[in-house]
């Protein structure tokens, strides 16, 4: 199956490295590119695209901006169907990325990352993956949980009502940073278990994958900064 990529940077020569990198792939196809967030959304209106690679500061409508509108309904829940967004960012710890990450995207990556990384990243993303470690997820969130924006109202205290016992267990684990294996030692299961509760609890969370369940119970009050390991 080919991967329909869109590159979102305002810079030009970016724009031609990444495509450089990535139509040497067999799998992936450069669908289409825009230079700033205002024309990806019109671009986006008649082209079909499965991964977006965005960039954070652009004129017109920035990154966040842009993925809020792509990933996200007016209420604020996840749009069904709607492209995998990577946040493209110059910094290890950028707010803007992390205020991206809030509104729809599913993880981020430097602009220097090597070209196996990438390839691999957007790979990642489009079978319905995080990018971002879970590690790395639970320090994000840790360091700029009070200056990342709302959207939407915050979670009512039956956020985790659709899930059965075991299945809050699981989320609470994500939520704290843990990888499925670790979940499984936690909670002496097989990693092929707990991989199939956390699909079922994204599921029936309405969520996209672990970044949005790490940033739902941030929102809720489940988990807070500085728990976990």
């Amino acid at each position: 199956m080919t991967i329909r990529v869109m590159l979102v940077d305002d810079q030009e020569l970016l724009r031609t490295g990444f495509r450089m990198v990535l139509q040497s792939q067999g799998d992936i196809e450069i669908t289409a590119e825009a230079g700033d967030g205002a024309q990806a959304l019109e671009v986006l209106r008649h082209t079909e695209v499965d991964v977006i690679l965005m960039d954070v500061r652009m004129p017109r409508l920035d990154g966040v901006q842009a993925t809020r509108r792509i990933c996200l309904s007016a209420d604020g829940t996840p749009l069904p169907g709607a492209p995998h967004v990577l946040i493209l960012t110059t910094f290890d710890l950028d707010e803007y990325a992390f205020a991206a990450l809030k509104a729809g995207a599913s993880g981020f990556l430097l602009k220097d990352v090597p070209p196996t990384e990438l390839v691999a990243a957007i790979r990642s993303v489009h079978a319905g993956d995080a990018v971002v470690a879970p590690t790395t997820t639970r320090r994000m969130i840790d360091r700029f949980a009070e200056v990342l924006p709302t959207v939407g109202a915050a979670p009512a205290a039956n956020t985790l009502a659709p899930l059965t016992d075991r299945e809050r267990e699981v989320f609470l684990l994500v939520a704290q940073g843990l990888s499925n294996s670790e979940i499984a030692a936690r909670l002496v299961l097989s990693e092929a278990t707990v991989k199939t509760h956390v699909g079922r609890i994204l599921a029936k969370l309405g969520l996209r994958d672990r970044v949005q369940a790490v940033v739902l119970a941030y929102e809720a009050g489940l988990v807070r900064a500085g728990a976990g390991e």
